[in-house]
């Protein structure tokens, strides 16, 4: 922007000099002399270098001094080809005007100027007096259209700046809604893991003799801190879970239960079939209920975003990983609703547990959704 600036300055400060030197070599009977008309074409283009102070006043200013000095000498202004190019220029500015009446009533000051300035013109036609208002209203035309794209281009740097601030806003809303979600998934798997400890806490406990009663204190106490945790739990569990959430009765699901997810999407029309490399071993809660809803979400984006035909899930179980690839020969594209599932809802699955994950178009066609889980240290 600065650079085409700067280099409108430099053109009107050029097209002052050749003025001056125009005025000053021209050989016909001038009705000013070449000191005065020097100054005189000096006072009606420089005045253009303030158009960012008075975008108004500067470039109309050529146009009212050019007329009133017509009546003084009628070829002044008309006999020189920098005056008329400074014209154009002026004419340009004033048709770029971001105020629409002053760009109005500057073309009117154009016209009228420039009808006055060829009338005043000793050697005029009558074909002048039209055309030459006529071209320099095609130059403030020509200002006006700059306007309009310049306006346009701004909109719509303003329209995808606000789009791309509700995106991160919904980014963020579905990343903390997704969390919300694997907060309370984990809240089951912990709580029936506490429950249970607590249970056989107390069998224990009420097995021992009495004369173990240091023993029993102790256990008592181990029950008690369980169920106060477990009570803590389920506070801030109340805390996260939104107005219209509903607890989830149902057990959580894991790979054992892949079959009848993949039945479910066969029955919705999208063909899916499963691969299972490695020999599978027993996985953390947790981590099977990840992989589960990773698959899941793959084969949605398949039936209801990729518009596939076609879907292959594998699975593979290795030394220390869990390997979960979702194949599909779809348009390549996922979902971005913005809504708290998609892709945000895996990365936030597989970060949470120190995985890899990589999404995106496959080789030769398709979406590829590839997730490595960490079994190691999970004691898997």
């Amino acid at each position: 922007m600065k650079p085409a600036r700067h280099a409108l300055d430099l053109l009107v400060v050029i097209v002052a000099v050749g003025a001056v030197v125009e005025v000053v070599l021209r050989d016909d009977d001038a009705a000013t002399a070449p000191l005065v008309a020097s100054a005189a074409v000096l006072a009606l283009i420089l005045p253009l270098l303030a158009r960012r102070r008075s975008p108004f006043l500067a470039p109309t200013w050529l146009w009212l001094l050019a007329a009133a000095l017509s009546f003084l000498d009628g070829r002044l202004v008309v006999g020189s080809a920098f005056v008329y190019a400074a014209g154009l220029i002026s004419a340009f500015l004033i048709g770029s005007l971001r105020d629409e009446r002053q760009g109005r009533i500057g073309l009117a000051i154009v016209a009228g100027s420039a009808a006055i300035i060829a009338l005043n013109d000793p050697n005029h036609t009558l074909s002048e007096v039209l055309l030459i208002p006529a071209t320099f209203a095609l130059a403030w035309l020509g200002g006006f259209a700059h306007r309009e794209r310049a306006e346009q281009v701004l909109r719509a740097e303003q329209r995808a700046l606000q789009a791309e601030r509700e995106r991160e806003v919904a980014a963020r809303i579905a990343v903390a809604e997704e969390r919300a979600r694997i907060a309370r998934e984990l809240h089951d798997i912990v709580a029936h893991a506490v429950s249970v400890m607590v249970l056989q806490t107390g069998a224990v406990r009420h097995r021992l003799p009495p004369e173990l009663d240091e023993d029993i204190d102790a256990l008592r106490g181990v029950e008690e801190t369980g169920r106060s945790a477990l009570g803590e739990m389920r506070r801030l569990l109340g805390a996260m879970r939104r107005g219209d959430d509903s607890a989830e009765l149902a057990p959580q699901p894991g790979l054992a239960r892949l079959d009848d997810l993949l039945g479910e999407v066969r029955r919705a029309g999208l063909p899916v079939d499963l691969q299972v490399e490695g020999e599978p071993v027993p996985l953390p809660v947790a981590i099977d209920l990840s992989a589960y809803r990773i698959v899941q979400e793959g084969l949605t984006n398949a039936l209801k975003h990729a518009h596939a035909g076609q879907a292959h899930v594998r699975i593979g179980y290795g030394e220390d990983e869990l390997r979960i690839q979702v194949l599909d020969d779809g348009d390549g594209s996922a979902p971005a609703n913005g809504a708290g599932h998609g892709l945000v809802g895996v990365r936030e699955r597989v970060h949470l547990y120190g995985g890899e994950m990589t999404a995106g178009a496959a080789t030769g066609g398709g979406f590829r959704l590839s997730t490595t889980l960490p079994l190691k240290e999970y004691g898997a």
